[in-house]
């Protein structure tokens, strides 16, 4: 501190005590500023019009006449010694700056910010509803809480069926789940309209399971199609296009006889392995082909909920999961590395 007592043996004690109590808080706020934006402030509070030490001068005019002289030299002497310390600040602060600066070649070109993109599951389902969009199919969305009736009475599934074991089912009440599929989406479609009916319904769908092959929310997509005189071949020729179209023309696959409650005959498609040409390999099971999608013609069965009449029109459905598909595309392992956001994998696509 630069002020002693014996400069102050004319002034009144009011008037002293204000300038030590000065000198004190603006010493110890300096001693905080380690930006140029703080030292304006600083400057601001201090020296500026209304400023604390501008203040304190205008008030000498109040003390007796024969007090003022030796009173205006402490607070001159205040003002110097605290403007040298604000200066000594600013050059330091400049320094540093100027210090900061030189570490950066500022001829160097411009970075350009990362560009964000659509996640591989969004690229892979656009990619499957551009295809069969080019066929004529229309998407549909609907409702991921379904009722009980849409999700399997409808789909020639009863209350006592056991192919409701093969779902999962996530409950919400005895007649509301989470959709296991989106196959709900037929019949709602097929409610609303007359045929023809040429649809697909991409959307997510939930089950009880989880492992590197499965997760409790998935997506789906659904393909339907009913007219007049459609056949299995129709339906060949649907899913091999696609199938050329995902893959690659020289892609092999084969149909392959299974089950499901709303088709009837029903056929499940395979591709040769992605992972090793058909060799056989641990991904395939070493039989060399994967499975890729469900499909069959449509159980005249479920027409009666939809007041279609069997004897007039046919038609066919199928179902493939899009992890599944973007999984055979890209050779991924593992389904769950869609959902971990884990940007080394997602810089991929």
């Amino acid at each position: 501190m630069f002020l002693s007592e014996r400069h102050f043996k004319l002034s009144q004690r009011t008037m002293r005590k204000r300038i030590l109590e000065l000198e004190k808080e603006a010493l110890q706020e300096l001693a905080t500023v380690f930006h140029l934006s703080g030292l304006e402030k600083f400057r601001i509070a201090y020296f500026a019009k209304k400023g604390a030490l501008t203040s304190l001068l205008k008030q000498i005019a109040a003390l007796p006449a024969e007090e003022r002289p030796e009173a205006g030299k402490l607070a001159n002497l205040l003002k110097t010694h605290l403007t040298n310390r604000f200066e000594e600040t600013k050059e330091r602060l400049l320094s540093r700056q100027e210090e900061k600066a030189s570490f950066f070649d500022v001829t160097l070109p411009g970075r350009k910010p990362l560009r964000g993109h659509l996640h591989p599951l969004t690229q892979v389902q656009q990619e499957i509803c551009g295809i069969f969009g080019r066929m004529g199919f229309k998407v549909v969305d609907g409702p991921e809480v379904e009722l009980d009736y849409y999700n399997f009475e409808a789909l020639n599934m009863p209350k006592d069926h056991p192919a409701r074991d093969m779902q999962d089912t996530f409950y919400v009440s005895d007649n509301v789940i989470l959709r296991t599929h989106t196959s709900p989406m037929e019949v709602r479609v097929m409610e609303s309209q007359s045929p023809p009916v040429r649809i697909i319904a991409p959307g997510k769908v939930y089950r009880r399971d989880s492992d590197v092959s499965h997760t409790p929310m998935f997506h789906q997509v659904e393909g339907l199609l009913v007219d007049k005189g459609i056949t299995f071949g129709d339906l060949k020729g649907t899913l091999t296009s696609f199938v050329h179209q995902m893959f690659g023309r020289d892609t092999a696959l084969r149909f392959r006889p299974s089950f499901f409650p709303f088709t009837e005959p029903s056929a499940e498609v395979d591709i040769r392995c992605v992972i090793c040409r058909g060799k056989g390999c641990r991904t395939c099971s070493n039989t060399g082909w994967l499975e890729i999608l469900g499909s069959g013609m449509n159980d005249p069965e479920i027409y009666k909920f939809v007041d279609y009449d069997p004897e007039v029109y046919s038609g066919f459905a199928f179902g493939m999961g899009i992890e599944r598909v973007a999984m055979l595309k890209y050779g991924i392992d593992d389904i769950q590395l869609f959902f971990k956001n884990d940007m080394r994998f997602l810089r991929q696509f």
